[in-house]
């Protein structure tokens, strides 16, 4: 029985060794078929290296300008982190959270100007009804009853 099993693996290896031969001999076709996979392999592998030349350069001026609409320092760009979005609010984000790191000062929020303030308030009170807004007469009264040129300016300023 032992024969047997060893006559049985010789056979399967002599199936393998023609079964490769078989793959060994190429066509043209195939030839033509690998020289177009590695022309396109080559060809990928140069837009993938200019893709990350662009999209680094890209990146770069992005965070150049960023900088300077703030007034930093260029030199602060390198320590922006890489894995930060190439945008400008992104890259202000990051500017706030260290700006007393770096000496930046924070961006500051536009304050409102109180009579601004007052104004509105005066105009929502008379669009709910609160308040009715003063009639043409009243406004000449105060303006014929002024004293000075900054009362005059004050009236005709809104601040009543």
């Amino acid at each position: 029985m032992s024969n047997n099993r060893e006559n049985i693996w010789e056979d399967e290896d002599e199936d393998d060794v023609s079964f490769e031969n078989q793959f060994d001999t190429d066509t043209d076709l195939v030839k033509k078929l690998r020289k177009a996979l590695k022309a396109e392999q080559r060809r990928s592998k140069e837009l993938e290296t200019n893709y990350s030349e662009l999209t680094k350069a890209q990146k770069e001026r992005i965070l150049k300008d960023a900088l300077a609409s703030r007034g930093v320092n260029p030199k602060v760009a390198a320590f922006v982190p890489s894995d930060i979005e190439a945008s400008e609010d992104a890259i202000a984000a990051w500017l706030d959270s260290n700006a007393d790191v770096f000496g930046v000062p924070a961006k500051e929020t536009k304050s409102v100007n109180e009579n601004d303030i007052n104004s509105l308030k005066k105009m929502d009170n008379v669009l709910t009804g609160l308040e009715s807004p003063g009639t043409s007469n009243d406004f000449e009264r105060k303006l014929a009853s002024a004293e000075s040129q900054e009362e005059i300016m004050s009236l005709l300023s809104g601040n009543l």
